[in-house]
């Protein structure tokens, strides 16, 4: 039996968490929500349904991130793969069987699940998102001949080969700093088409003016510093 665990970064998520964990497949031996801050029901929510939970008091998708992975680093047994999924009910728990399947059967390091076009609901993604997932994979593919379509925040990568990344950002640029480092180590990588629907809630980055515009600073920044490298 292959350990799996789950990362789930949370702010203000009350009203989905739940529904996120309960559908999560039962291959996974521990679901860890990071708790970044919420001013809700987000903990007591996620306990009830499961989940450990952790508190990262600093604001930002990477610091709760990293604490996961601290938390994970301390235990006794390793993982040999961690799940990154959002916790407001966007994405399908139940794919995870598909995102470790490649890892598990081809020995693949690492598998994005990517948002195809014929599998969003429409509205799912905003037209900044769109764009911003485009341009990002756009300049990877010219600048390190990538083959990444998304920067989507559900995926599945062996234990070792994350620890080997160093992972850093502590906000808006995981997802992209962990492509980007992928390939500047030559780590293997496919991308898995999965479903993607409208969220519970507002989204704290993509759904303000400010959060898009910072999040779009910050991806590019990680590309052109790794172009230069």
């Amino acid at each position: 039996m292959v350990d799996i665990k789950v990362i789930i970064p949370a702010f203000n998520e009350a009203d989905s968490i739940a529904h996120v964990i309960k559908e999560i497949p039962s291959i996974v031996s521990e679901i860890i929500v990071v708790n970044n801050n919420s001013t809700d029901q987000t903990v007591e929510n996620a306990k009830k349904a499961g989940a450990t939970v952790l508190t990262e008091k600093k604001k930002g998708y990477g610091y709760a991130c990293l604490l996961g992975l601290e938390y994970i680093q301390q235990q006794e047994t390793k993982p040999a793969i961690v799940v990154f999924l959002d916790g407001d009910y966007s994405d399908y728990p139940e794919e995870l069987t598909k995102l470790v399947d490649p890892i598990i059967h081809q020995n693949i390091d690492m598998v994005i699940g990517a948002r195809t076009e014929s599998l969003r609901e429409e509205g799912s993604m905003t037209p900044q998102q769109i764009f911003g997932n485009w341009l990002a994979t756009l300049l990877m593919k010219i600048l390190f001949n990538a083959k990444f379509t998304d920067l989507g925040p559900f995926r599945a990568i062996k234990y070792d080969k994350l620890l080997a990344l160093n992972m850093e950002d502590k906000t808006y640029g995981w997802t992209v700093e962990m492509q980007l480092k992928v390939l500047k180590k030559k780590i293997s990588y496919v991308e898995v088409p999965v479903r993607y629907k409208k969220r519970i809630g507002i989204s704290k980055v993509s759904g303000t003016v400010k959060g898009s515009i910072f999040a779009g600073i910050k991806i590019l920044s990680w590309i052109f510093k790794y172009s230069i490298k």
